[in-house]
């Protein structure tokens, strides 16, 4: 068995370290981000990762940077590992890192490779409308998700599929395919294939693309960013001067001829009855909307919150 630092912070990476510690191989250490305030107390709150170590008595290491960090690459010297495994980590490792164990660093990433590189494959290949996607683990160099490939998993998108139900599913075959992936180069038998050098990037997430632009994206656009945003942020509107927010829409194909969809600007409401639901005109037809969470309010299917929130047809949201 190998001994294995492991480096990461989500639940994503949580999953990956429990079946290298459940297999048997020796985590030597954990390293994960800084615990974070939480909630309206702001409560300091340990990753996923971190507790799963506590739990299973692994030793925990939390610098606050790892480039330029002398004491902390020295620690890792002490700690001698065969294999670093570095699964959505969130920092870049130095070169004086990268070099220290025999075996290399290896990263486990959320998309093939060498399609979206970056912070946020999944979120992306989701709000692009993606069919497929998958997962990759590629041997670390000093480029961003850019090294050598060693395996890789393709997995299918489905059509009403959300970014949090694609992580989850993403997580568990991820962290098979690690397994997979230390067992191989343990035994001398991981592949290795050089990277094509048409890429595309998958960057952070920002408040500001959460908005829906009703009078530029299709009906088609907003039902994957509303998808993809579920359950990072949630996409919004604003009606009245109030914010909106779109946890999940479906594209109305029965378009009636009492919803007078010629007639209607985008982002103005067709149709809002508690019995029905929410009609929304886009610029190519109509989305039915589904959960909608008012400011300072919970997130509710459309009809219960039809029920207590009164929203006047032929307003429009912007």
């Amino acid at each position: 068995m190998l001994k294995i630092l492991f480096m990461g912070t989500p639940d994503f990476a949580k999953e990956s370290l429990e079946v290298l510690h459940k297999y048997g191989h020796k985590i030597i250490g954990v390293v994960t981000n800084l615990d974070r305030p939480k909630g309206r107390g702001m409560k300091m709150i340990a990753s996923p990762v971190k507790e799963y170590a506590i739990q299973n008595e692994l030793d925990v290491y939390q610098p606050n940077c790892i480039k330029n960090n002398t004491e902390f690459t020295n620690k890792i010297k002490e700690l001698n590992p065969d294999i670093i495994c570095v699964v959505a980590y969130g920092k870049i490792l130095p070169k004086e890192v990268l070099d220290i164990p025999q075996l290399g660093c290896i990263n486990l990433h959320g998309s093939i490779l060498p399609k979206y590189r970056g912070a946020a494959p999944i979120q992306w290949a989701v709000i692009n409308g993606d069919k497929t996607t998958g997962i990759t683990t590629i041997y670390m160099n000093e480029e961003m998700d850019a090294g050598d490939i060693i395996l890789k998993q393709e997995v299918e998108i489905g059509q009403d599929e959300t970014t949090g139900e694609l992580w989850n599913k993403l997580s568990t075959i991820g962290a098979q395919l690690l397994l997979q992936t230390v067992n191989k180069i343990e035994q001398k038998k991981a592949p290795r294939t050089k990277q094509e050098t048409d890429y595309t990037l998958a960057p952070m997430l920002s408040k500001q693309m959460s908005k829906i632009e009703w009078t530029k994206m299709t009906s088609t656009q907003i039902k994957n960013l509303v998808r993809g945003l579920d359950p990072i942020m949630g996409a919004y509107s604003t009606y009245e001067g109030k914010k909106l927010k779109f946890w999940k829409v479906d594209i109305l194909k029965d378009l009636h001829q009492e919803l007078l969809i010629d007639e209607a600007k985008e982002g103005q409401i067709l149709l809002a009855e508690d019995k029905i639901g929410l009609y929304i005109k886009t610029i190519d037809g109509v989305i039915s909307v589904l959960q909608i969470q008012a400011e300072n309010a919970k997130r509710m299917n459309i009809c219960d919150f039809l029920r207590g929130n009164k929203l006047e047809k032929g307003k429009i949201l912007i």
